[in-house]
């Protein structure tokens, strides 16, 4: 049987799962800074609250998974200290606005209307001294801890104790959330394709068939999805 007596996830959960409040409504994000901190208002209850491995996510010290759950755009607003923020990367899908001064992440958003989680923005619940949050239900890309620097020798003791939480590791995301991505997926490719003009006989005839490109090590269907949904398995 695995030990997990040692193993540490994220502060939030190393204790036990706290259940969240259905009724709860929101409140205030709170950056780490100790003067003029970056404060954000949610106002609505979060929903998909999930730790997560990926090496994009903002974490806090010592934590080898961060913690971060989806709310309607609309109802995410900086309230102080707005010129504080900068975004991380910009090429990103998922553009994280960071604290340039204490680095902590205070929200991502998603601008590409097309990409299934347009419309949600990405938020660490850790940072409001209220209670009430939807808890964590599961643990996404598990396996991109190695990638942060965790020894692979580590894994069966982290998953169990992930299991011991009631945390279901996944190497991607939940199954609804998956499943979410899949149906979007769908829905793109059932839209009829543009008009496009019918070359002439003569035309079609001198066009040679473009050389075949090598398939890529790693270039599965999942993989090409990640990729261009979260920039990787990494998110």
């Amino acid at each position: 049987m695995t030990n997990t007596q040692n193993v540490l996830i994220h502060p939030a959960v190393d204790n036990g799962v706290k259940q969240g409040d259905p009724s709860f409504s929101g409140g205030v994000l709170t950056c780490h800074c100790t003067s003029n901190p970056v404060k954000l208002r949610v106002g609505a209850q979060t929903a998909h609250n999930h730790v997560c491995g990926c090496t994009k996510c903002w974490k806090p010290d010592g934590a080898i998974f961060s913690q971060v759950a989806v709310v309607s755009r609309d109802a995410v607003k900086v309230v102080e200290q707005a010129a504080k923020l900068e975004v991380v990367n910009a090429q990103a899908p998922i553009q994280r606005h960071r604290c340039r001064e204490c680095g902590v992440h205070m929200y991502g958003r998603i601008e590409n209307p097309d990409h299934p989680f347009y419309g949600l923005d990405f938020v660490h619940t850790e940072l409001s001294k209220e209670t009430g949050w939807s808890e964590p239900e599961f643990a996404a890309f598990v396996s991109s801890i190695i990638e942060s620097g965790v020894d692979p020798s580590r894994m069966d003791g982290i998953r169990s104790r992930l299991r011991e939480l009631r945390l279901h590791p996944y190497d991607t995301l939940s199954p609804p959330l998956m499943d979410a991505i899949a149906t979007h997926a769908a829905k793109q490719q059932a839209r009829p394709a543009s008009p496009k003009a019918t070359p002439s006989a003569s035309a079609a005839a001198e066009r040679q068939p473009a050389p075949t490109r090598p398939a890529q090590a790693g270039g599965s269907i999942l993989a090409r999805l990640m990729n261009k949904l979260f920039g990787g398995g990494q998110r």
